[in-house]
């Protein structure tokens, strides 16, 4: 490797070299740099054809990756603007010392958005556009650590008031004028669009933007139009595997509307990034590799001057060989020490900077933080085709707070500023704020008849109006289909048999007939559309491809053969539950974003769900995502071959967590296709903030037609879905509860009761306990607070009072799922939940069931035990029962191996 490296990176003759140089740089100055690349990709070519397979290096040397002459020239009053962003820089560090310094520590960042102002200030000023008459809107997602500069300029411009910027992160104080700490589309709804802060979200998210905004394209449901994705990060952030995880995806289907802006001021939370290497480097090699277009804005102009010096390239050497552990502590320390320990490396560097003052070296500055360099990239990436851009912008953390926090590894947690550094600060940005004002740390407003305001606005009426601003609904209007619509899964399948993952897909096509709707359903698999019987969508509706198929597959022939079409409605993800999700995310938000209501639908094993991706499943809600969730082939028995990594017990749990999700387990047909037209009519019809959470089975089993008068119930959690009649003076009784295939357990363990003990029983059917709990506990509360009005009955337990006997359930869910409702039992009721608790197995679904403890003998035998407390049987029926069902009572708990 050594030898290599000596190969690749010395000079063997440098005269050849020379000459070579100087061949290039004539056909530069007479043809172009097209052609001189043309003729670099022939050398390479012609090179490796005589197999020369050396790696080659996809960074660039560490400067501007747009010299001066080609910059575009930055329209509009540039002083005028610096004089807006450091009134911008001052509120929004006013905003986070003044909230600090109230009792109760709430928190708040300042170097963020010191270090971001320039980026942000060039990009309301210039590019991004809100949704108007004329445009559909450019998408900004914000580092969420910068929210106190987004509400400074909002402060500014009149939407924000100046008593809403000391209620930062006071949201209940506020009575819902507060300012949430970071973008949050549930608590400000008019405002934010994105929910960011959880490190690495915004990027995924904004890959999977740009796609689907080219699908609504491709597919005719908006215009085609010049609307760009900006995603701002941080170059700590890019750790995150969802970071970059899917920037191939951007770089292979050509997503020209999306631009990351990543904010590399060399530090993490708590120190440097790349201290012992070169982050904007890796990061250009990273995504150049991927397809994307790396515009690097290292250098400020202050040191164009100095670069053009360079003849010799010394100064350009000296800053490959810097590590960013250096540059950070060249800012940190000041010019003297940059002079000794940067430019004193070499002789010639050194003699570059003897006529500037130290102070002249320390202002130096960044390209970060210079808007004619920002607006050159910007511009040049707003009219890059053909690939998404990236923008590696070198910046300073904590940029203008000085000794408290400029370039210092504790900046991040910086929140508080002592009078002094106020003072710097407000000299540093030439703020009229007088010295007996500073210990206030009072915000600054010109007036709104001041030049900067009405700058500020002009540019903004310029770009379509005020941003961030969120669309709350759609205006085009849907009508859900009717239940009678869903005939095909509400009537029974007699002798056939059919699981719920069947009765969903089949309920899925009924929508895509739809007139209205169908065009807006969107299936989304991260991968195994076979397995979940959609295959038959492939021919149907099509697997989208930005540029069609272009090979003949291979089962052509077949009648449900594997279809790609540029206009195709299935969103196939590859293997990827992150890209899956992200996908459905923004088709669920599609209403806000493109003003286009979709309806998606994300497939995927249940397993690798909630568990794999619940922090964006939280954002989904925080964003009011509208769409259905499905966790396929769900509950801890019903994959029995697949063992402990696939089958999931605990979904819902994780679901029922998330307050605007409507989560259910059905067990038939028609239950599923209850619940499909109710989530239809509210996300659509209605436009409620709500997502669903739907977990069907791949157990075949025959299903009953829909009985009469079970509807609401269905939605709202539990009906009876067998009444065992009047019960007799002696006749012991149960009721029994269960939901996905434990119900069919559950009938079958009635069944038991009634052949071997005489025991009858009522069993329920509860497709949601999740529903039930948050309706319980809504009734509790309100009964607290209104200890004198007529107090409410949760709808559990109206449903038992007043029937008899103990009350068992059973799912396939780990215990803590059915035992959600055990409040809201009727006074007396004994209550047993079973369930699945502990890590999967591989075995067959009846091997299964009888480890967990679920199956028919041991519900049979649960409720014996539970008659037994009560009195209604003896324990010799209890002893019986395990003997005749060959319950092992010695065996260990499942939870336990």
């Amino acid at each position: 490797m050594d030898q290599l490296d000596d190969i690749l990176h010395q000079d063997l003759d440098p005269a050849e070299t020379q000459e070579w140089v100087e061949s290039l740089s004539a056909v530069i100055n007479r043809e172009g740099t097209e052609r001189a690349h043309y003729l670099l990709e022939r050398l390479v070519d012609s090179t490796r054809r005589s197999g020369g397979y050396l790696p080659f290096d996809p960074t660039t040397e560490y400067v501007n990756t747009i010299p001066p002459h080609l910059e575009a020239k930055m329209p509009g009053d540039g002083a005028m603007e610096w004089r807006i962003r450091t009134l911008i820089r001052w509120n929004a560090m006013a905003m986070v010392v003044r909230a600090n310094r109230k009792p109760g520590e709430l928190g708040g960042h300042i170097a963020s958005f010191a270090s971001s102002a320039t980026l942000y200030d060039v990009g309301f000023n210039h590019f991004w556009r809100a949704p108007s008459a004329d445009h559909p809107g450019d998408l900004v997602f914000h580092q969420g650590h910068s929210s106190p500069g987004v509400y400074a300029r909002s402060f500014l411009e009149g939407r924000i008031a100046e008593d809403q910027l000391d209620l930062f992160r006071m949201e209940v104080a506020g009575h819902g004028r507060g300012l949430s700490s970071y973008p949050h589309p549930w608590l400000m709804p008019d405002y934010w669009q994105v929910p960011t802060v959880s490190m690495g979200l915004g990027p995924i998210q904004a890959i999977y933007q740009a796609q689907f905004w080219k699908y609504l394209e491709h597919r005719g449901l908006i215009p085609k139009s010049d609307r760009k994705i900006w995603c701002f990060m941080g170059d700590g952030e890019t750790d995150e595997p969802e970071s970059l995880g899917a920037i191939s995806l951007a770089g292979r289907e050509g997503l020209d509307n999306l631009i990351f802006v990543i904010n590399c001021n060399l530090q993490r939370l708590d120190g440097p990034v790349r201290g012992n290497g070169k982050i904007i480097q890796e990061l250009e090699g990273v995504f150049r590799g991927a397809g994307w277009n790396a515009i690097k804005v290292v250098w400020g102009s202050y040191w164009d001057p100095l670069l053009a010096r360079d003849t010799k390239g010394v100064l350009r050497k000296l800053m490959m060989e810097t590590i960013d552990g250096e540059y950070q502590a060249c800012k940190a320390f000041g010019g003297a020490y940059t002079r000794e320990h940067f430019f004193g490396k070499y002789p010639e560097t050194r003699e570059m900077v003897t006529n500037l003052s130290d102070d002249d070296i320390w202002r130096l500055n960044r390209g970060g933080h210079d808007p004619h360099k920002v607006y050159a990239a910007y511009h040049a990436a707003v009219n890059t085709k053909g690939m998404p851009t990236v923008i590696l912008a070198k910046t300073v953390k904590g940029y203008g707070m000085g000794a408290a926090g400029e370039s210092q590894n504790p900046t991040h947690q910086q929140k508080k500023l002592d009078d002094e550094a106020v003072r710097h600060f407000r000299d540093r940005f030439n703020i009229p704020v007088p010295d007996d004002k500073l210990k206030d740390v009072p915000y600054y407003h010109p007036g709104k008849d001041s030049p900067e305001v009405q700058y500020m606005l002009e540019r903004r009426k310029a770009l379509g109006g005020s941003l961030p601003q969120r669309r709350r609904h759609t205006d085009v209007k849907l009508k859900a289909p009717e239940l009678a619509a869903f005939e095909q899964i509400t009537k029974g399948t007699g002798d056939r048999e059919i699981s719920t993952t069947m009765a969903l897909v089949r309920g899925m096509n009924l929508l895509l007939r739809d007139k209205g709707i169908g065009p807006r359903v969107v299936p989304i698999v991260a991968d195994e559309a076979r397995t979940f019987g959609m295959e038959g969508m492939f021919r149907q509706i099509g697997i989208y491809a930005p540029f069609g198929q272009k090979y003949r597959p291979q089962d052509a022939d077949q009648l449900l053969y594997y279809r790609e079409d540029q206009k195709g409605q299935v969103l196939q993800e590859g293997i990827s539950e992150a890209g899956g999700m992200a996908a459905w995310m923004a088709a669920a938000t599609s209403y806000s974003i493109s003003n286009q209501p979709m309806l998606p639908f994300f497939i995927y094993y249940s397993m690798f769900g909630f568990q794999r991706i619940g922090d964006l499943a939280w954002a989904a809600g925080d964003m009011r995502s509208r769409g259905f969730l499905i966790g396929g082939t769900a509950g801890r028995t019903t994959l029995n071959g697949e063992g402990l990594q696939h089958e999931d017990g605990h979904s819902h749990l994780m679901a029922g967590a998330i307050p605007n999700v409507r989560a259910y387990d059905p067990t038939f047909s028609y239950e599923v296709a209850v619940i499909l037209q109710d989530g239809t009519r509210r996300m659509l019809e209605d436009q409620e903030d709500v997502y669903y959470y739907l977990t069907v089975m791949n157990e075949n089993y025959a299903h009953p037609d829909l009985p009469q008068g079970v509807e609401e119930g269905i939605v709202k959690g539990m009906y009876l879905f067998k009444d065992a009649g009047k019960p007799k003076k002696s006749e012991p009784r149960v009721q029994l509860l269960g939901s996905g295939t434990i119900l069919r357990e559950v009938i079958a363990a009635a069944e038991l009761l009634e052949k071997d003990f005489g025991v009858s029983a009522d069993i329920w059917s509860v497709p949601s306990f999740i529903e039930l709990r948050r309706d319980g506990f809504d009734a509790e509360r309100w009964n607290r607070l209104h200890p004198e009005a007529e107090q409410r009955v949760p709808y559990v337990t109206g449903l038992l009072q007043g029937r008899q006997g103990p009350a068992i359930a059973a799912t396939d869910y780990v215990r803590e799922f059915a035992d959600q409702i055990r409040a809201f039992m009727p006074d007396g009721m004994r209550y047993t939940a079973l369930g699945t608790d502990g890590f999967g197995r591989s075995d067959t679904r009846e091997h299964l069931r009888g480890f967990f403890e679920v199956d028919r003998y041991w519900i049979a035998h649960a409720a014996l035990a539970a008659l037994a407390k009560d009195g209604k049987v003896n324990a010799k029926d209890v002893a019986r029962a395990i003997r005749e069902y060959k319950l092992d009572p010695d065996k260990p708990s499942p939870q336990a191996v």
